[in-house]
């Protein structure tokens, strides 16, 4: 190992839609040379070991829950319990403090990269004379709205829906939704239903009696840098926003755009995709995590059935739940057989990426996560967004309407409660799969083009890449720790 080398080591929570963003940045990062060791427990092991690209200076680091805590060996982070659970994996978290600094002072590192749960690393990591870094896996604009040092100035006690629907004092102001400049904090930016699925961001008291915002403002705080997964080309006055609000070293990762898969898609999935003509079909899903109720499922399926376009709809339920009957309860009779031919409703994993890249995909409804956003562009795929929770609004925002990037086109849903119909799949799906460009370079479709294509440029990536790790190796040199 060269002696300058860098040594990172990656901790996220124990959540796949947290993991994922920690591997894409390992394999950019262990591309340019950087050694990578990458904590998390048994569960998530062979899922982590599929997407990381081999490289002798990565390794992979198990940690043990807790027996104490009663989950099973090898439980595959928050998707094998129903959400109610989640809390318990930051106090698992909390737990084997012990076992990562016995960790860490073997392994050495030169900067550690923690989630929003691991609001006591930083001292810990400070007394082994290690730096730590802050990496939020959420989108520019979702940190600007709801995670900036700021956001609860003015507001005593827990904030309300009320107070969550205006942005932040100083929140970029050109930005906005249904049209709205955001002329002050006074305008109300998103939805009643969406201010109050975000409240459990505040209000959510887990371990030691800390919120989420508590517990990602104590890592923010104590961390020596913080990174965001995102770009300044797609969010730029967000990132400049969350920036001001720092007074640390700020660190842009670039998207992060996966490599393209190495296997070949199943030959079940081609040939019934083969069947379709360019760029036709609908895939639809919503993530690993996100669990739609029974009358969500059976708008989102009437829905596309109504578009006449063939459909592939891929659904989780939580453990323990009979998919079988969730389905019977959720669609109506006779659904199956109207759809045999033009539709699939799947329920489990699917290889998204290789579904994505096939040549009959021309439309992706999702929920907006981040990282789906990104393959959904790479793939070139018009984009359909029905978001469910917390960054999904946000990211939704900025990808639709009077948004930065204008490339997709977001599910209508009522105010106070978020219920879409049918109908609001149908409109939504139309709009952008028979879209006629009226005045030249202003449409979706273009500026969907105009962001495929900037995602295909690697060296825009690699820049991202190479100045993180410049900034590194300055941190270390300007910030020693002195004995």
């Amino acid at each position: 190992m060269a002696d300058d080398q860098l040594h990172v080591v990656m901790f996220p929570f124990f959540a796949f839609g947290h993991v994922s963003p920690f591997i894409q940045l390992s394999n950019k990062l262990s591309s340019h040379g950087v050694r990578i060791s990458f904590f998390t427990i048994p569960g998530f092991i062979p899922r982590i070991q599929n997407l990381l690209i081999p490289s002798p200076t990565t390794q992979i680091v198990p940690l043990q829950l807790p027996p104490s805590l009663g989950f099973p060996p090898n439980i595959a982070g928050t998707f094998d319990f129903p959400s109610s659970v989640s809390p318990k994996f930051v106090v698992a978290i909390d737990l084997i403090q012990p076992q990562v600094k016995a960790l860490l002072s073997e392994l050495k590192p030169d900067f550690v990269l923690l989630d929003f749960a691991q609001n006591w690393l930083p001292s810990l990591a400070s007394e082994l004379g290690i730096k730590t870094m802050l990496f939020s896996v959420f989108s520019g604009i979702a940190n600007a709205y709801l995670l900036a040092p700021g956001r609860l100035t003015g507001i005593e006690g827990p904030p309300s829906v009320d107070d969550l629907r205006r942005p932040p004092q100083g929140f970029p102001k050109r930005f906005g939704r249904n049209n709205v400049n955001v002329a002050d904090s006074s305008s109300d930016l998103i939805k009643t239903f969406e201010a109050q699925n975000i409240l459990f961001v505040y209000k959510s008291k887990i371990s030691e009696n800390a919120s989420i915002y508590d517990r990602f403002q104590g890592g923010l705080s104590g961390s020596t840098a913080v990174v965001i997964k995102s770009c300044f080309e797609m969010e730029g006055p967000y990132l400049d926003f969350m920036k001001s609000q720092l007074n640390k070293p700020f660190i842009v990762t670039g998207p992060l755009v996966p490599q393209p898969p190495s296997e070949k898609l199943d030959a079940k999935w081609d040939k019934w995709l083969a069947q379709f003509p360019s760029k036709s079909v609908i895939f639809c899903s919503f993530g690993s995590e996100a669990v739609l109720n029974q009358e969500q499922i059976r708008e989102v399926a009437l829905g596309l059935e109504l578009t006449g376009l063939p459909f592939l709809l891929v659904l989780h339920f939580p453990a323990k739940v009979n998919a079988k009957t969730e389905l019977e309860h959720a669609l109506p009779i006779g659904f199956f057989e109207r759809t045999k031919d033009m539709g699939i409703v799947h329920v489990g994993w699917v290889p998204q990426q290789l579904i994505l890249r096939h040549n009959s995909v021309g439309c992706y409804l999702c929920h907006a996560g981040f990282s789906s956003l990104i393959e959904g562009l790479v793939n070139d795929c018009q984009l359909v967004l029905l978001p469910l929770q917390g960054d999904q609004f946000f990211n939704s925002m900025l990808m639709c309407e009077n948004g930065i990037m204008k490339a997709g086109i977001e599910v209508n849903r009522r105010d106070r409660d978020g219920y879409f119909g049918k109908e609001d799949i149908f409109a939504a799906v139309q709009t952008i799969m028979t879209e006629i460009e009226k005045e030249p370079g202003k449409s979706i479709r273009s500026n969907q083009k105009k962001w495929h294509k900037f995602l295909q440029e690697k060296d825009v990536q690699e820049k991202y890449i190479s100045d993180m790790i410049s900034e590194m190796k300055k941190i270390l040199v300007d910030n020693p720790f002195v004995d």
